[in-house]
């Protein structure tokens, strides 16, 4: 019996691993997005509880610029629904990933066990 494994064996789980990595690097982005949304969100609320006439600065980089409330809506509005596409995208991904991860496992027990007899 050899202990050594078959190159297909080790080229599987190299590819498990790496699904692995792709899988943590999606999830990392999809919090990060989700915390932008809430952002978003809570800034629109915020906004919708001013009067018309209030006066609203928006940081652009180092600068503090006046900007009216109707284009504040409007832009935080664009965002949020820029970032649940992307939220959208980030969970297509994350399946096809999980379904490729269950096949590569399910061909590695399978190798495994043909391997062992």
């Amino acid at each position: 019996m050899s202990t050594e494994i078959p190159p297909q064996i080790q080229n599987q789980l190299a590819q498990l691993q790496q699904l692995q990595q792709q899988a943590q690097s999606l999830a990392a982005q999809k919090s990060q997005l989700e915390g932008m949304q809430k952002e978003s969100e809570m800034a629109l609320e915020e906004l919708q509880k001013l009067p018309n006439d209030a006066i609203i600065y928006r940081a652009v980089g180092e600068l503090q610029i006046k900007v009216e409330k109707e284009e504040t809506i409007t832009k935080l509005n664009d965002k949020k629904e820029t970032l649940t596409l992307r939220l959208q995208s980030i969970s297509r991904q994350e399946e096809r990933i999980s379904k490729r991860f269950t096949q590569l496992q399910e061909q590695l027990q399978q190798a495994m066990g043909t391997q062992a007899q």
